[in-house]
């Protein structure tokens, strides 16, 4: 349905920044169009006074002047020609997009360990014989019961943890049972779940 005389938002030109809405928009055209360089920078000051209030939350950042505006620089699409309060050089940068990470692409040889089990394991190879490299495998043998607790539907035999480390580390850590810490609980199947709520 077409109705002579409706403007609708369809037909408009997009907003370069919709939270500061339309009537913004239209204030920066005007600013835009004016012929004197003094009316538009004090129209300029105006219409960023108008965008604070519009946005308050904004204040809640350390340099929240320059923020607005580089917003105003932005909604002008570079043509308000004023002697700018700040440096809008870097305006644009609002919009770039952060690179995307990179995925690990090594394979992890246990995956129910994980990755920082590996990379422990890895440290401990390196590692020379001593109170550091002990007290460091037990503390990964810990971990690794930890995980398979948490992966292995509740079985954590100490014997699975030692042989896995022994050959995550290639041989070079043989740790006895007896250091393992025996903090961990192992869950029989027919015991149930409890899950407390807080109150």
């Amino acid at each position: 349905m077409n109705i002579q005389g409706l403007d609708y938002n369809t037909q408009r030109e997009a907003l370069q920044l919709p939270e500061y809405g339309r009537e913004i928009q239209k204030m920066v055209e005007v600013a835009v169009g004016l012929p004197d360089r003094g009316e538009r920078l004090r129209c300029a000051k105006t219409i960023v006074k108008l965008m604070e209030t519009k946005v308050p939350q904004i204040r809640e950042n350390t340099n929240y002047k320059q923020t607005l505006w580089d917003h105003l620089y932005l909604m002008s699409h570079k043509q308000l020609d004023i002697d700018w309060p700040y440096d809008v050089s870097e305006a644009e940068n609002i919009h770039s997009k952060p690179q995307p990470m990179p995925l690990p692409q090594t394979r992890i040889r246990l995956r129910h360990y994980g990755r920082l089990i590996e990379e422990l394991c890895e440290k401990l190879k390196t590692m020379p014989a001593g109170k550091d490299r002990d007290e460091l495998a037990r503390l990964t043998a810990n971990q690794m019961k930890r995980d398979l607790m948490q992966w292995g539907h509740g079985s954590i035999a100490d014997e699975k943890v030692v042989d896995d480390l022994s050959r995550l580390t290639d041989g070079v850590v043989q740790l006895d049972m007896r250091k393992l810490s025996v903090g961990i609980r192992e869950q029989t199947s027919d015991e149930p779940r409890r899950n407390k709520k807080r109150k």
